[in-house]
């Protein structure tokens, strides 16, 4: 019998599930490779992890390249059993076809031997299954008991920014250093009217580090704006309760700041005013093509905006306007507007924090769906699934797809208890103050110019500027 070369592969899972040790199962791998001519050249050890997703698991990923190698370092792979290798079967068939089709490496689990043929590989797929039908009981099991814990008041959550757990499901303790930087984030949206994006530059600038040690990004500090945890309120996986935490904050600072977020709508791919050239930069928008107007100060006599398109030769209709034009126009507007001239307008409901989360489980779903639509084309591309079952799994997606988009539109949907036009004369009227008055900043004109308008629209062929009014 002449010898294989092998890597060894143990994992021991957090869940609580009854399975040998490292050092046990690294014992029935050697004394099966002793007994079957095998030298093993590695094991591979995996401790303390769950092994449902390969990507969650350093040392399986770092077996699996070394085995595709070109030089061929190994004939086998062995493991315990079969669930030690993976827990799901998709994933179990993608990586053991990669591993035979390209390199001639097959996985061998010494307690569950198998006989050769089509024989063989069915007994190998019902241990497959049984192995993940297990898996998902399991975890079904443990979230039950996380859902158990948090119904009691247990903390087990990652801690906030600002906040340090100290174990045992006990009240998260606050971290001084952290919470300093949640203060000033807090402090310049609350009272010194700066945007994300202004407030991610300024951390950014003064080397201030996430606790990964990674620069801050806007998702970052939109998250600590947003969350209620910093008042007192406790909500995991839809369990909400008043914890018993130190708090840093009223619940009445948190729902004005709330209130704020929700009355500045922003349309899709808008981006904060401090990112822009000007404050109409992001609002003004090409009536032959939809694209935003940038903004052009070079020359200082007569500055204006013109269809970034247009600039870059995608259509030949130019769409230019003077600052001074649009400025005198929007003034007019508002002035009308105010002596009673007619006007349209759309809501858009509040934010509260329910939908808040509930948007962004259903944009995490559709991360998920994205994951799997590789994984299947994948199997499709190593020939693990037929073209039938490609376009059968490829439609099953697709649906899903299509059930939480619907879900998301649904969401975004104008609540029917739209506030009356007083109300955004109100908002008319403090905005053209704002506009209006020389010694306010670019940033706050910015500012209060997208709590009221979502666009305008300069339609240059009939020369007259279309606004779209908004409130929330």
């Amino acid at each position: 019998m002449s010898v294989k070369y092998a890597y060894g592969y143990v994992r021991v899972s957090t869940d609580k599930q009854e399975e040998l040790s490292p050092d046990s199962q690294e014992k029935l791998l050697r004394e099966y490779a002793t007994k079957n001519n095998i030298v093993i050249l590695k094991v591979f050890f995996e401790l303390g992890i769950s092994g449902r997703k390969a990507d969650k698991r350093p040392e399986f990923q770092k077996m699996i390249g070394l085995a595709k190698s070109s030089d061929h370092p190994v004939d086998v792979i062995l493991v315990w059993k079969f669930s030690r290798f993976a827990r799901n079967q998709e994933e179990s068939i993608v990586y053991k076809s990669l591993l035979r089709k390209q390199s001639n490496v097959d996985v061998v689990s010494v307690s569950e031997p198998l006989i050769d043929g089509p024989f063989g590989s069915l007994i190998e797929r019902i241990i497959e299954w049984m192995d993940e039908y297990y898996s998902i009981r399991l975890s079904g099991e443990v979230l039950r008991g996380m859902k158990e814990k948090a119904t009691k008041k247990g903390y087990q959550m990652s801690p906030p920014f600002g906040y340090r757990a100290v174990g045992n499901g006990d009240p998260y303790k606050i971290d001084q250093d952290e919470m300093k930087i949640v203060d000033f984030i807090c402090d310049e949206f609350d009272y010194h009217n700066s945007d994300v994006t202004k407030i991610t530059r300024k951390l950014n600038d003064m080397g201030v580090r996430t606790r990964r040690g990674n620069p801050f990004e806007s998702r970052s500090v939109e998250r600590i704006l947003k969350n209620p945890f910093y008042y007192g309120l406790v909500a995991w996986n839809g369990i909400t309760f008043m914890g018993t935490h130190e708090v840093h904050y009223s619940k009445e600072r948190f729902e004005a700041r709330m209130k704020k977020i929700q009355t500045t709508y922003k349309p899709l791919k808008r981006r904060d005013v401090s990112s822009c050239k000007h404050w109409l930069s992001g609002i003004l928008k090409c009536g032959y093509c939809g694209a935003s107007l940038s903004y052009n100060g070079a020359n200082r006599h007569s500055p204006g905006f013109q269809c970034y398109k247009y600039s870059k030769g995608i259509h030949t209709e130019s769409c230019s306007i003077s600052e001074k034009k649009v400025i005198a126009a929007l003034e007019e507007y508002f002035e009308k507007l105010l002596s009673g001239m007619d006007f349209e307008y759309s809501y858009h409901s509040a934010e509260t924090g329910e939908k808040i989360s509930e948007r962004e489980s259903l944009l995490s779903e559709l991360d998920k769906i994205s994951n799997r639509e590789k994984r299947i084309r994948i199997a499709y591309e190593n020939e693990v699934d037929t073209l039938e079952e490609y376009k059968r799994n490829k439609e099953r997606l697709r649906k899903d797809r299509e059930d939480i988009l619907m879900q998301l539109e649904n969401l975004n949907k104008n609540n029917e208890d739209a506030k009356t036009k007083s109300d955004v004369l109100k908002n008319v009227q403090t905005v053209y103050d704002v506009i209006k008055n020389d010694a306010i900043d670019y940033d706050t004109k910015g500012i209060f110019m997208r709590s009221l308008v979502e666009d305008i629209v300069y339609d240059k062929k009939n020369g007259k500027l279309v606004f779209h009014l908004y409130i929330s």
